[in-house]
């Protein structure tokens, strides 16, 4: 078995990369919204933190009712129980990946986690 996996997405509305590339430690979705569109939903989570990434364009997130402008290079960091939506803005699309994970989970990272050969 291979040490990694490889997926291409293309501009789908949502690709969840769960079971694509065999994801163990956190879920992560690449998402497009066409200008003018939203999220149809408020949601929030029991355990996971979410990390989006704009990767393209400009909208808004509303999080506990309050509105976060977003653009490209944006990230934005949302505990488990905030109650978010997003949202295009009228006259641009937007792109962003999400990154799901356990809140708390992490216990090393970058060079403490890191093997040197």
């Amino acid at each position: 078995m291979s040490n990694y996996s490889k997926v291409s997405v293309a501009n789908d509305p949502r690709t969840e990369l769960h079971d694509q590339l065999g994801l163990t430690g956190a879920e992560i979705s690449i998402n497009h919204l066409p200008a003018g569109a939203s999220v149809p939903f408020v949601h929030y989570h029991k355990t996971n933190e979410e990390i989006y990434i704009i990767l393209s364009g400009k909208g808004k997130a509303v999080v506990d009712g309050e509105d976060i402008e977003l653009s490209a290079g944006d990230i934005v960091r949302i505990a488990p129980d905030g109650k978010r939506q997003f949202f295009a803005a009228d006259d641009s699309e937007i792109s962003y990946a999400c990154i799901q994970v356990k809140a708390g989970s992490l216990e090393a990272y970058t060079a403490d986690d890191a093997v040197i050969e």
